[in-house]
């Protein structure tokens, strides 16, 4: 048995109001666009002379612009080109730095050996 009573008692919350008193939430959404005016176009970009509007997940040229679709997949396939071309010169770049590396190994190990007969040469004498 507490000693003062019950001292915790939460009072009732109020119940809550009504999110919306329109009723255009019941409404389908082709009537809410004609009602409201909510009619809105996929999004469109302008950059320069070009002009590109976003559907379906890419942006497609709306004005044409200056290059073809033939034009780009030429341009696509150059670039595809180029990029294996620059992974080939980057791998003989590293085999040609590891084979400088290990002749510079090498040269350093017989410089060494050769200063150790060097010196060897003049004990004897």
């Amino acid at each position: 048995m507490p000693l003062f009573g019950n001292t915790f008692s939460p009072k009732k919350t109020p119940p809550r109001k009504s999110a919306s008193l329109s009723n255009l939430h019941t409404l389908d959404r082709s009537t809410r666009e004609i009602e409201l005016g909510l009619e809105y176009g996929a999004p469109v970009i302008n950059l320069g002379d070009q002009s590109l509007k976003f559907e379906e997940g890419q942006w497609i040229s709306e004005s044409g612009g200056s290059v073809s679709g033939r034009e780009m997949q030429r341009l696509k396939k150059r670039n595809l080109q180029l990029e294996e071309e620059n992974n080939l010169l980057r791998l003989k770049v590293d085999i040609l730095l590891d084979m400088l590396s290990e002749t510079t190994a090498e040269s350093h190990l017989m410089e060494k050996e050769l200063e150790e007969v060097k010196t060897q040469n003049r004990r004897k004498k």
